[in-house]
């Protein structure tokens, strides 16, 4: 015996809208903000630090200013990267430090 099976001409396929109201999505978003917040601080701490050691000589001594200058262009970097991350976090998620 043999069956056919016929499938409709038209099918009506609804939009997919996806749903981000789920309570961790929100949690999610404050904690990463934190993060790259405290991160960006830091770094610019740290930037402040390196180029006023190598800015003013009497500033700081002798190992801060070779720490200074050794680290200076990594420091730049992890600025430039964090930077980058924070643009992109709040591209996509609506940036939201959670003040």
């Amino acid at each position: 015996m043999r069956v056919t099976l016929s499938a409709p001409a038209d099918v009506d396929v609804p939009d997919i809208q996806p749903d981000f109201s789920a309570p961790f999505f929100q949690g999610f978003q404050v904690v990463a903000s934190y993060i790259l917040a405290g991160a960006m601080i830091v770094v610019l701490i740290m930037l402040i630090i390196a180029g006023a050691a190598l800015a003013f000589r009497g500033l700081a001594s002798d190992r801060v200013r070779t720490w200074a200058g050794e680290n200076i262009l990594w420091i730049f970097i992890a600025a430039a990267v964090l930077g980058a991350a924070s643009g992109l976090f709040q591209w996509f998620v609506n940036f939201d430090f959670g003040f």
